[in-house]
């Protein structure tokens, strides 16, 4: 298990952090009937009947309507993509209904409790997998009503929508906007609120849970080779961004526009290349490869100057097109420390 994932099931070994999660992101009417004062954490590592263990990553159970009647909240934390997600959801409600059969823990009618999956992913690439169970089934005439019906609920952390995870105080919701946040002033603001509402001595334990996850996972992602202080309590993290966020502002800013520059160089090549084998067989491969590289450079440079100046007028565009491979680089340089459009052109 990866430290991000560690991190999560630290968060979410809070019952603040699972209440939020559910009554901020789960929009079904059993949500309503849930009595969260009852949350109690489920132990999550079972051992099957040919003896190998299997280990969850969170479960917990709590009171549904007037009785006794326990949903348990099974939550898989993913990184990355599993297309067999579903199959790996109903192996882990087996043993867990395998253990509630064993210690009687059944219902008032002598009955399996209701189970709720829940996948929380936070990956870039589109999740794509199957939520059923029976799709990773063939189908075949005559065994279809044999193929096990389970689905899980997938909460997708990138792709949520920004009236989803606003400014509301839901701790689920933070976690997630500081998963998405692309620069230090976004990580300030929603540090500043966790610290506003989680002051309370007894909040205490969630403190620490976000402060390591944010020094551990999300501060090394967002600042890589950045040597960070000690910080024990959000209140320390505060102040930290607090003191950096004008410093690691330009160097985020700085390392995309590095990252765009030589992205688009290297594009730009591959078009000329392209480019330069159609032209090549009239005029000649070489002079078609470095027209074809000098176009893409352009390019990527009117794009660059347009992302950071706004639109560019006619005369700058005709003059960027019309010049030569060294001086599209001196330009392109240029671009990273100018703070005009006019900078960029100096002689």
């Amino acid at each position: 298990m990866s430290d991000h994932d560690h991190s999560y099931k630290l968060l979410f070994s809070h019952p603040r952090m699972v209440q939020d999660l559910l009554q901020g992101f789960v929009h079904e009417d059993w949500v309503r009937q849930a009595d969260f004062s009852t949350l109690e954490r489920v132990g999550g590592s079972y051992v099957s009947d040919d003896l190998r263990e299997r280990e969850d990553d969170v479960i917990w159970r709590l009171r549904l309507g007037p009785e006794w009647l326990y949903v348990y909240l099974l939550i898989e934390f993913q990184s990355r993509p599993d297309p067999f997600m579903a199959l790996r959801i109903l192996v882990y409600t087996g043993l867990l209904y395998q253990e509630l059969v064993k210690g009687g823990h059944l219902t008032h009618n002598g009955k399996l409790p209701p189970v709720f999956p829940l996948v929380l992913y936070n990956g870039e690439p589109p999740w794509g997998a199957a939520q059923e169970v029976a799709e990773l089934i063939e189908a075949v005439p005559g065994l279809m009503a044999y193929r096990p019906n389970m689905r899980y609920l997938l909460l997708d952390e990138v792709r949520l929508g920004a009236d989803e995870v606003g400014p509301s105080e839901n701790l689920a919701a933070a976690l997630i906007r500081l998963e998405n946040s692309r620069a230090p002033q976004d990580l300030q603001a929603v540090i500043g609120l966790l610290v506003r509402w989680l002051h309370a001595p007894g909040q205490q334990d969630l403190r620490r849970a976000f402060t390591v996850w944010i020094k551990r996972v999300l501060l090394p992602a967002r600042v890589p080779g950045i040597e960070l202080p000690e910080m024990s309590d959000l209140n320390e993290v505060n102040t930290m961004l607090a003191e950096r966020v004008k410093q690691w502002t330009e160097e985020w800013k700085a390392e995309g526009l590095q990252a765009g520059i030589q992205q688009g160089l290297d594009e730009g090549r591959k078009q000329g290349r392209q480019e330069g084998r159609q032209e090549g067989r009239q005029q000649g491969r070489q002079e078609g490869l470095q027209e074809g590289r000098q176009e893409g450079e352009a390019a990527l440079l009117l794009r660059l100057l347009t992302r950071k100046f706004g639109p560019i007028d006619e005369p700058t565009r005709a003059r960027v097109l019309g010049a030569d491979a060294e001086q599209l680089l001196v330009w392109g340089e240029r671009v990273l420390s100018a703070a005009t459009l006019a900078e960029v052109f100096e002689a």
